[in-house]
C-alpha cells in the first residue's frame, strides 16, 4: 500500500518538504528518505523513465519513508493509471490550461464514487489483490495526492474556479513555464510573474487549498512558507548534485597545472 505521509500532514497544516528527482537510480531515492526529505516527484515529464523504473524508485521510496509523487509527462489517463497502480503516493499533472482538463485529472485518479480509475484490483498499489478491496479503494480515494502545475496565463486566470474543484489538493506554482507563457522567458523575478504567482497564493490561502512550489535558497523558502505555501520542492536532485560537484571541484582546482 503506499505511502501517505504528506497527506497526512498537508491535511494537519503541515508544510511538507521534497525535490524533483531525475536521475534513475533506487540508491540516491533512499539517501533522500535518509536525509530527512518527505516526498519526491519522480519527474517523467523531463526525464527518461520507463514504468518499470518508477515502479522501482516507488518501492526506494517507501523503504526511506517517503511519499513518492509521480509527475506524468501529460494529462493521459494511461500515465496516471500506471504511476498509481504501481503505488505511488499521488500524481503532479502538467500543461494544463482549463479547470475541465483538472477535472479530469481528478475523475482519472479516483475510483467509484469520485471518479472513474481504471478498476485492476491485481495491481502493486492494491497489494495485488490480497488487500480488502473495499478498504483499498476507500484508503485510495481519501489518501492519494492529486496535485496540478498553475504554469501559464490561462490556470492563474481561472485560479478561482480552481480552487472550487473537490479533490484537488495541490495548486504547483510552475514559475518557469509561468514566466513563458506571461512573455518573459527565464525571468521568474519579473513584476508580471509575481504578480501572478500572488494571485495563485491569495486564492489558494482563501479558498484551503494547499499550494506548492519549488524553491532554491532559503530566502526564497522563509517568503514562500510564510505566505502559506506548504508543499515545497527543495530544487531537484540534479541541482543538488551539480552544486556538490561544483564546490568539491573547487578544492582541487588552485592545484591543476596551468597550460603553456
Amino acid at each position: 500500500m503506499f505511502n501517505s505521509c504528506i497527506k497526512k500532514k498537508l491535511d494537519r497544516g503541515e508544510t511538507v518538504f521534497g525535490s524533483f528527482f531525475k536521475f534513475n537510480s533506487p540508491n540516491l531515492v533512499e539517501l533522500f528518505g535518509f536525509a530527512g526529505f518527505d516526498f519526491l516527484i519522480i519527474d517523467c515529464e523531463h526525464s527518461t523513465f520507463g514504468h518499470a523504473d518508477v515502479e522501482t524508485m516507488i518501492r526506494a521510496c517507501e523503504r526511506a519513508g517517503m511519499s513518492s509523487i509521480i509527475r506524468t509527462q501529460d494529462a493521459s489517463e494511461a500515465n496516471i493509471l500506471h504511476a498509481l497502480d504501481s503505488g505511488a503516493s499521488g500524481v503532479q499533472v502538467p500543461s494544463l490550461r482549463h479547470p475541465d482538463q483538472v477535472r479530469e485529472v481528478v475523475h482519472k485518479s479516483k475510483y467509484h464514487p469520485i471518479g472513474g480509475r481504471g478498476w485492476a484490483p491485481g495491481c502493486r498499489a492494491a497489494g495485488y489483490a490480497f488487500f480488502n478491496v473495499d478498504e483499498y479503494v476507500e484508503r485510495a480515494n481519501r489518501e492519494t495526492v492529486v496535485s496540478v502545475h498553475v504554469e501559464n496565463k490561462e490556470m492563474v486566470d481561472e485560479i478561482e474556479a480552481l480552487c472550487e474543484i473537490d479533490h484537488l489538493d495541490v495548486l504547483f506554482i510552475g514559475t518557469g513555464d509561468l514566466s513563458q507563457s506571461l512573455g518573459h522567458p527565464g525571468k521568474a523575478g519579473h513584476p508580471d510573474v509575481q504578480a501572478a504567482v500572488d494571485k495563485v497564493i491569495e486564492a489558494g490561502v482563501r479558498h484551503g487549498k494547499h499550494l506548492g512550489a519549488v524553491v532554491g535558497n532559503p530566502d526564497q523558502l522563509k517568503s514562500y512558507v510564510e505566505r502559506g505555501v506548504k508543499y515545497i520542492a527543495w530544487q531537484s536532485d540534479l541541482t543538488m548534485y551539480k552544486n556538490a560537484l561544483k564546490a568539491a571541484a573547487a578544492n582541487f582546482s588552485p592545484y591543476r597545472q596551468k597550460e603553456d
